[in-house]
């Protein structure tokens, strides 16, 4: 559809092509906001819409058609017999002979016939205009008989009750409703409509376990792309479902076994490094207190400082599991961490404080963000909420912030926008890089906002 859209938009179409093009992506829009999202829902739709048109056109055009046919059939039987009796009543006029008609009628008929004197029929009573059996009889006894009649199938609900003007007397007949019309045509839609149920309840089954290990794999997915552990997964399900529920938990090992690797390597660059400025910080030691040997110290203390900023942007936080941490402790000790630092730090929080994260994780993404903005603003503000199912923590300060044209660059690895910020801050650029990457590993991702402090708003938003 959208291939579609491009295509046409890209042209310039006729007026009616235009109007008829303007009417499907009407159209289109309003089925996409009504169309419910779900695969489940969408597959169902797929079955039950094709069976509930097949029986309303069976019942549309194959049950008027029957149950027309045959009413008609069964009416013109009737008014064969009644003209039978008819016929016997005008040429063999004996009075004897009406007892007996009567007898042959109600025996071999199953009709109520009584000869009645002559006179004057009553009104017509009003047609019901979708009574069929009142015009398929209407119709056959003018054609049939041709004489004066009078048709009442309203009256007694189980019966029908006709009278015909004869020479000298009114026949009245009582026949069943079910004789002159199709009586068990609720039969078949009982059928038609109990085996539909039974088909849709089957496919509803069926669907639900097809569609149950394509939910399986995009929890574990999502859960893996929270960084949670996957726990008991395995493919299973149709042949695509398969190889896709596969093809994920071999990317899954693919990653584990690179995170593991690169752990591994950190930890060794990090013990040969951390050798090397110790043995630089034990030979400064045995120079003595020199106001060369003090440069030295501050430019290994800034090494050590970047060093342990690079290491913990590149070890992430993969190997640290998710747990229930209560964020509420979390905000009190960055406060009372900020407060010794001599920088004070409001907090807040609104909702649930118990949130499934990796704690360290946490701590260190929003000890960042607070430091960063305690170098370049006099007042800063940690406020968290836990609603909807999303957690949103929040830092504001009122230094001098970010450009809106800079804030994509600020996040990205070893970049410092001395230009917006105090150059003589030191630091890696990694802060709120490392800040972004803990978001973004829990699901979620840092936004950089202007403050109502009139500063930077940083802002974490993860599923919780």
């Amino acid at each position: 559809m959208a291939s579609l859209n491009h295509f046409f938009s890209n042209r310039r179409l006729p007026f009616p092509f235009s109007l008829v093009f303007s009417a499907y992506k009407a159209g289109s829009r309003w089925l996409y906001q009504v169309m419910p999202k779900g695969l489940y829902t969408r597959a169902l739709l797929i079955i039950v819409v094709p069976i509930l048109v097949l029986q309303s056109v069976l019942v549309i055009v194959f049950m008027e058609r029957h149950y027309d046919l045959v009413s008609r059939r069964m009416s013109e039987a009737i008014v064969r017999e009644i003209a039978a009796i008819v016929y016997v009543l005008e040429n063999y006029p004996q009075e004897e002979s009406h007892e007996r008609i009567e007898t042959m009628a109600r025996d071999a008929l199953e009709l109520s016939v009584s000869i009645l004197p002559l006179e004057p029929l009553p009104a017509p009573a009003p047609k019901p205009y979708f009574d069929v059996i009142d015009q398929g009889l209407s119709r056959e006894i003018s054609e049939r008989i041709g004489k004066p009649f009078w048709i009442d199938t309203v009256g007694r609900s189980r019966f029908v009750e006709i009278r015909i003007q004869l020479k000298n007397e009114i026949l009245r007949v009582f026949a069943r409703r079910s004789q002159a019309y199709a009586s068990n045509s609720h039969i078949f839609l009982v059928w038609m409509f109990s085996t539909s149920l039974v088909l849709i309840v089957i496919a509803m089954v069926f669907l639900r376990n097809q569609i149950r290990p394509i939910v399986r794999l995009a929890d574990a997915a999502q859960a893996f792309g929270k960084g949670r552990p996957v726990i008991d997964f395995r493919a299973s399900g149709a042949r695509e479902v398969r190889r896709a529920g596969q093809a994920f938990i071999e990317m899954r090992r693919r990653i584990e076994r690179q995170m593991d690797q690169r752990t591994t390597m950190l930890a060794g660059v990090s013990h040969d490094l951390r050798t090397i400025l110790t043995r630089l910080k034990l030979q400064l030691t045995l120079l003595g207190e020199t106001p060369e040997t003090e440069g030295m110290r501050k430019d290994l203390d800034e090494m050590t400082t970047m060093l342990e900023d690079y290491l913990a942007f590149a070890r992430g936080d993969g190997d640290e599991a998710v747990q229930f941490t209560d964020l509420g402790l979390i905000f009190e000790e960055l406060e009372e961490e900020a407060e010794i630092s001599g920088r004070p730090l409001k907090t807040s929080f609104e909702g649930d404080q118990e949130v499934a994260i990796r704690r360290l994780a946490i701590k260190r993404g929003l000890s960042n963000l607070v430091t960063n903005a305690a170098k370049y603003g006099s007042k800063v503000v940690l406020s968290g909420t836990n609603k909807n199912n999303w957690l949103t923590l929040v830092v504001d300060d009122n230094g001098p912030g970010i450009p809106e044209g800079q804030r994509d660059s600020a996040t990205r690895a070893f970049q410092r926008l001395d230009s917006a910020r105090n150059q003589d801050q030191s630091g890696s650029g990694l802060g709120l890089a490392i800040a972004r990457d803990i978001a973004r590993s829990h699901g979620g991702d840092l936004f950089l906002e202007d403050s109502p402090l009139g500063g930077l708003r940083a802002r974490i938003r993860i599923p919780s």
